[in-house]
């Protein structure tokens, strides 16, 4: 087990918060109403006149302790469409194993497709798509929904059946909400990976969930250059026996290959959607952990679920509704894409950008709000960092107006960050919301951030979020404040994981969440819960690589790496840095006789460039000379990362745990030679 950093930093004071949104901004908020309803539908304590932040405490305080009286509550407030009723709200409280709403059935596809039903709204976007050019193509809500429609229909003729698991190979392009959209009426399993992933990172997700529609490109178009992923959709073909149609979008304008089918075939025909009425708990999409010990995990996530944490999230915490555009720079291997379109749920515009973050320049992401007229804008920290050191001016140089709320996620957002956002808007006169969120892939939702009725503090994130039991916890499982602990919530959320896939006893997903604290949810991350009810993420208690918000495992840095015959083994380390910046060094233990040359190195990145991701090429390559390992065999890789964080060796690591304490003394020197 392991313990807190011990030079976690600590949230400076703020005698005054960075940002207090206005009376109206409260009075308007879609949180400040539901409560109000909540306290006269179904006992939600009164809201707190005068005093938002009391007033929030006193209603997470409610969710969390009735969470069957919170979640029916949500569901009311959304108009969710139960097609049959639910016997009772939750019927089995523990974890794993929550049982929400038996017996209710429903549709997600249905409820993101519902703003087409409204004639004032019907010929306005539902999608906006843009890539590299900066010019936006609208898709409207009646073109969406009959593209589903359409879609839902030929997948049915192709014989996809609910349950049956259909995968896409595709960028952030609105064919693949479209596919998702249409999986998810017919009762399928969504999937998905960007097709910067290279074949053996796809194969490993795919393979195990057996799909049998696969929905590629022909390539895609990154930093100004069209990348062709032909040969690696042939080799996806190959290597999954039980596909039985596979759909080809001509990003690049190539023919669809022998036996493929087109896109635009399938699309063509104005049909009205079936939504396939299914059980709460049905399967809605998997999603994949970054797999450090071995294959990603395969989470699957229920349509009922997702649907009521999305209505939350977008609805009550990112206040959106119809009259916003929301826009996340994502991809669709990152769980951020699956909450980009959940913006459809509440009536929003969600705004695909298809580039790369930096193309023609670093403005890229802020021009694609300018030009959108973005309301929401999410992105990484990283590069909110990478902004500030370039001297932007965004709401400067640029026509931002429209913005009201800059979101962050996939890392901690440092201090600097917060001040800069605030400062760079409150320059051009705007006031902006800055929201710094935290979750995970696990849940597809966040656990802390954005809370439009609470002050912004340097540093911090505004409130654990509604309906989520957040804690602090130290080793012993005693509730900490203002200190660092491991991240944990007790109570169950709907959007946790049904399973996983191919997890027959259930062992894997008990090992994943619940082996520290029995019964509890502990996610891997450390975390500081304030006196005042905000929360500071201090980065990752494990080993996951976390890149521009895009997870990996280790696992897949040394299959790749490691076949290379100058490298006898590996140790890669993601760490987040003070600054905001991350460093990402791979040590190489090398084979007898080789050496660590340009070429070498350069092989190395290229290697993991073609095979696995651009953003997971090493920052730095350095020998070792050798890699620490457990008593049963398994690479060291948490102690070794707090051995670079500064933690003293006597700190990081139990040595009776260690095959060889000598070779921590290597990577313990490192950490001192950077400090200087």
């Amino acid at each position: 087990m392991t313990t807190a950093p011990q030079s976690a930093p600590q949230p400076e004071p703020q005698p005054e918060p960075l940002w207090q949104p206005g009376p109206d901004r409260i009075a308007e908020a879609q949180v400040t109403r539901f409560h109000t309803w909540a306290a006269a539908h179904h006992g939600a304590p009164a809201p707190t006149p005068g005093d938002p932040a009391a007033g929030y405490a006193a209603l997470h305080r409610w969710s969390t302790d009735e969470l069957a009286a919170f979640w029916q509550a949500t569901a009311e407030w959304f108009d969710v469409r139960f097609s049959t009723p639910y016997e009772t709200v939750l019927a089995d409280p523990t974890m794993p194993g929550a049982r929400w709403f038996p017996g209710a059935t429903l549709n997600y596809a249905e409820h993101a497709l519902r703003a087409a039903e409204d004639p004032a709204r019907a010929a306005t976007p539902a999608l906006l798509y843009v890539d590299e050019t900066h010019e936006p193509t609208p898709v409207t809500w009646t073109d969406l929904r009959a593209q589903v429609g359409s879609l839902a229909a030929e997948l049915r003729r192709l014989g996809v059946r609910p349950g049956d698991r259909v995968s896409g190979y595709v960028p952030n392009i609105p064919q693949a909400v479209v596919a998702l959209l249409a999986s998810a009426a017919v009762g399928a399993v969504w999937t998905s990976c960007a097709p910067d992933f290279g074949a053996r990172s796809v194969l490993d997700r795919f393979q195990q969930i057996e799909p049998v529609v696969l929905f590629t490109v022909d390539g895609y178009r990154y930093g100004g250059k069209e990348h062709d992923r032909r040969d690696t959709v042939a080799e996806l073909r190959r290597e999954l026996p039980t596909l039985q149609a596979v759909v080809h979008i001509p990003l690049l304008g190539t023919p669809a290959p022998e036996g493929a089918l087109n896109w635009s075939d399938l699309t063509a025909n104005d049909t009205e959607p079936v939504f396939e009425q299914v059980p709460f708990d049905h399967p809605l999409w998997v999603l994949y952990s970054s797999g450090t010990t071995g294959l990603p995990k395969a989470i699957v996530q229920s349509q009922g679920g997702i649907l009521l944490e999305h209505l939350k999230q977008t609805g009550l915490h990112c206040d959106l509704g119809p009259d916003d555009r929301f826009f996340w720079y994502t991809s669709t291997g990152w769980m951020m894409w699956n909450f980009l379109v959940a913006g459809l749920l509440v009536g929003s515009t969600i705004v695909l950008y298809d580039g790369s973050p930096g193309h023609p320049d670093i403005s890229a992401q802020w021009r694609v709000a300018a030009t959108t007229r973005a309301t929401v804008f999410g992105t990484s920290a990283a590069y909110v960092m990478a902004c500030r050191k370039a001297g932007l001016h965004p709401a400067r140089d640029l026509d931002l107006s429209a913005v009201t709320c800059v979101a962050t996620t996939g890392s901690p957002l440092p201090p600097d960050g917060f001040r800069w956002l605030h400062d760079s808007f409150a320059e051009s006169g705007a006031d902006l919301w800055t929201a710094s969120v935290s979750g995970g892939t696990d849940v597809c939702s966040c656990f802390a951030g954005a809370v439009p009725t609470l002050p912004v503090h340097i540093g911090e994130l505004q409130a654990a979020c509604l309906g989520t039991d957040l804690q602090s916890w130290d080793p012993q499982g005693k509730p900490l404040t203002d200190e660092v602990g491991e991240l944990v919530v007790t109570n169950p959320m709907p959007s946790m994981p049904i399973r996983f896939w191919n997890d027959p006893d259930g062992s894997r997903y008990h090992d994943s969440y619940f082996d520290m604290y029995p019964g509890v949810w502990r996610h891997g991350d450390w975390i500081t819960l304030t006196s005042r009810g905000s929360v500071v993420i201090h980065g990752r208690s494990d080993s996951t690589l976390n890149r521009q918000g895009v997870r990996m495992g280790s696992a897949d840095i040394y299959e790749a790496v490691e076949r290379l015959p100058e490298v006898r083994e590996s140790l890669v380390i993601g760490l987040e840095l003070p600054d905001g910046g991350y460093w990402m060094p791979l040590f190489v233990h090398l084979a007898p006789g080789a050496t660590l040359d340009d070429d070498l190195r350069d092989r190395i990145k290229r290697t993991i460039r073609e095979q696995l991701s651009p953003r997971h090429v090493p920052d730095d390559i350095i020998e070792a000379p050798g890699v620490p390992h457990t008593l049963t065999g398994k690479r060291i890789e948490v102690p070794v990362k707090r051995l670079l964080q500064g933690t003293p060796l006597e700190k990081a690591v139990n040595p009776g745990s260690v095959d060889n304490l000598e070779l921590l003394r290597f990577y313990e020197r490192i950490a001192r030679d950077r400090a200087k």
